[in-house]
């Protein structure tokens, strides 16, 4: 089993040494990527998908327990420890939800698959707010779901040890339950993020421009509490858009009764 990941910093757009040389994970780590759009985040995300060694346009090098990775073991997914979910969830294949999920898991060798797929399908239910059928086609869930479903298919049946997540908050993930879930897990989990509470919850952030790691960012105590102020308005508007999917109509003495219940006014 993997227990660290090491980036060594290469060059950014412009063609100079990245100000941030070095940045070590170990299993348990939540790191967050951010910077504003076209700055290189999913570059520098696609450099650990593939093991970069000094081979890319960045000239980075990822390296694992100190190593770098074996290049015939990229094209192995038994092998590789990395699992991108991406913000294309596009499938060429049509097979039902659960006869998907138990395929991976028997070409896996679990020992239980039917129970495995339960549980996975559990887990990313408690993702999103729409529940998977497990009959239904995988070309028919949403883009939020699908989501869902490829997250708890890499923690649970790959197994994967560092998971890369581009952008979930785009997707209807509820993003407390994500976090809250994902940390029960002993794994590398890297998030490229302009979400705050995202950003805020992750043990390190690292700020992007010009295609190079400027910054790198350990999350204090504050943050943690700036976190949890934020955590009350996105969970107020997280209620406020299901009332509204649900049919109800607001009104302005709601909104002010939520936030005098949450503090903000008096």
């Amino acid at each position: 089993m993997i227990e660290t990941v090491t980036i060594l910093g290469g060059k950014g757009k412009t063609g100079a040494p990245e100000p941030v040389p070095r940045v070590d994970l170990k299993m348990g780590d939540i790191l967050s990527i951010v910077g504003p759009t076209g700055c290189g985040k999913t570059t520098l995300i696609n450099d650990i998908e593939l093991h970069a060694n000094r081979d890319t346009q960045t000239d980075r090098q990822i390296l694992t327990d100190g190593q770098s990775f074996p290049a015939n073991g990229i094209s192995d997914p038994s092998k590789n420890p990395v699992a991108l979910i991406s913000q294309h969830t596009n499938f060429l294949s049509d097979l039902p939800v659960a006869e998907f999920l138990e395929t991976h898991a028997r070409i896996r060798g679990i020992a239980n698959p039917l129970e495995t797929v339960e549980e996975t399908v559990e887990f990313a239910n408690r993702l999103t707010g729409e529940p998977i059928i497990v009959e239904s086609a995988m070309t028919e869930l949403s883009g939020g779901q699908t989501r869902a479903l490829l997250i708890a298919d890499a923690v649970i049946i790959g197994n994967s040890p560092i998971i890369l997540l581009d952008e979930i908050e785009n997707a209807g993930i509820h993003r407390t339950k994500a976090l809250e879930l994902l940390k029960g897990y002993r794994k590398i989990f890297i998030f490229v993020t302009h979400d705050p509470r995202i950003a805020l919850l992750s043990d390190f952030r690292i700020v992007m421009r010009d295609g190079a790691m400027q910054k790198l960012i350990v999350t204090s105590q504050e943050e943690q509490g700036v976190a949890e102020e934020i955590r009350k308005l996105d969970d107020l508007l997280l209620d406020f858009r299901q009332r509204i999917r649900v049919g109800e109509e607001l009104d302005r003495m709601l909104v002010l009764r939520k936030l005098r219940e949450l503090g903000y006014l008096t």
